[in-house]
């Protein structure tokens, strides 16, 4: 039996395994399509949070309650363009950067857990 016709046969029949081809907008559709994802999951709820920490620190007035980063409750003496002096104990004032500020509170409020930037 003589199997070198039917080798060859099969050599030049055409495979199935040829790729696809799709459009040339897919890839950046595709990555369009994941920018906005992110940009509406990601940055734009980021710079909300951001605008409004800027706003706050920006509100800080003397006589105002605060909870710094470090857990140190106390209030404000004092306000300067990038710092703060804060009373913390009867006679005891130190003076922080107006960025160690993590809540304002009001009078008689408890601060609130912060969630940890850190995952």
């Amino acid at each position: 039996m003589n199997l070198l016709p039917l080798i060859i046969a099969q050599a030049d029949a055409p495979t199935c395994s040829a790729p696809a081809k799709g459009s040339p907008l897919q890839f950046p559709i595709m990555m369009a399509l994941l920018f906005g994802v992110m940009y509406f999951m990601m940055i734009r709820p980021q710079r909300r949070r951001d605008k409004e920490r800027k706003a706050m620190i920006s509100n800080v007035k003397t006589g105002d309650r605060v909870l710094l980063t470090s857990g140190i409750l106390g209030q404000v003496c004092n306000v300067n363009e990038t710092s703060l002096i804060i009373q913390i104990a009867e006679k005891t004032k130190i003076e922080v950067v107006k960025a160690a500020i993590s809540q304002v509170l009001d009078k008689g409020e408890t601060p609130t857990e912060i969630e940890s930037s850190v995952k």
